[in-house]
């Protein structure tokens, strides 16, 4: 699949084009799904352009063209919109979020001077979390009167990260070639404006918070009602063994209840089949997470 428009039209079409409510953004969906129609697709994928333009404004600072993230944005868009699932009761917006991420990522760590493609997945999170990890590091040692030297600094990031030191080291020094001032002013901006200020804010937006919020609602609605289908101990069960962080072990749980551990494991199955049956006609991903 391509964008049907070029590069400096994209922008302006994003802009125009329409909101979708979200009976018309589902019935675009069925329509490409079930019937592979193309004009359904398109005004899909137009509706969400915006949202697809101003996440690709977030990656400006690794040093990408422009059309081009707006590029590999509208690739994330469409691949997004050839596996969303109508039926699964999410806005297409929220689903498309990670698709779009993935490509726009996918693309600067392949065009980066010095990361390559092939990276592992604790490279890419460093890559682009590292030096936003370090500034916070910094700034909380010095509300603290606390002095960090460079190896201090590097342990700290790998323990925030969940990455090993090595990877740190490493990322540091990739990245060490490539810096420059934000504050620096953009050559070819008459009126001096600092590359600091074409770097859009990466707080979440009001519609996607929205968005989240309701599907997170929704989750938690299905998920008790399946509850109530459960005996008071097969509940407790469930909620130690699979919403708890850690999740108990049968054996703790067999302990405390007087069971042995293939009887928790049998009632656990139990409680989980009820679960099943209860939302048989519910989200897939809810069905996935008892699996």
């Amino acid at each position: 699949m391509a964008l049907d428009f070029p590069d400096q039209d994209i922008s302006r079409l994003a802009m125009q084009a329409e909101l979708l409510d979200a009976e018309t953004e589902r019935e675009l969906a069925i329509a490409w799904r079930d019937r592979r129609d193309e004009a359904a697709l398109h005004r899909l994928v137009t509706a969400y352009m915006r949202l697809a333009i101003s996440m690709a404004a977030k990656f400006r600072r690794y040093g990408a063209p422009m059309n081009d993230l707006i590029q590999e944005a509208g690739l994330g868009l469409m691949k997004a919109a050839d596996k969303f699932d109508p039926d699964r009761g999410v806005r297409f917006s929220t689903y498309a979020v990670w698709w779009i991420k993935a490509s726009i990522q996918d693309y600067v760590m392949r065009n980066w001077s010095m990361v390559r493609t092939g990276s592992t997945s604790s490279q890419k999170s460093l890559f682009f979390n590292m030096r936003r990890v370090r500034a916070r590091l910094e700034r909380e040692a010095m509300a603290r009167g606390e002095s960090l030297d460079s190896q201090q600094l590097r342990e700290r990031i790998a323990r925030e990260v969940g990455v090993p030191l090595r990877d740190v080291e490493m990322m540091e020094g990739r990245l060490a070639g490539s810096d420059f001032s934000l504050n620096a002013t953009q050559a070819s901006d008459e009126d001096g404006r600092e590359w600091i200020e074409t770097i859009e804010d990466e707080d979440a937006q009001t519609a996607e918070m929205v968005a989240h919020a309701h599907d997170n609602a929704t989750l938690r609605g299905w998920l008790v009602e399946a509850m109530g289908a459960l005996t008071e101990r097969e509940r407790y069960i469930v909620t130690e063994r699979k919403l708890k962080d850690p999740p108990r072990t049968l054996e703790s749980l067999g302990n405390e209840l007087g069971l042995s551990k293939e009887r928790i494991r049998q009632l656990e199955v139990q409680a989980f089949d009820k679960m099943r049956r209860k939302l048989e006609a519910q989200s897939k991903e809810v069905q996935e997470f008892l699996a």
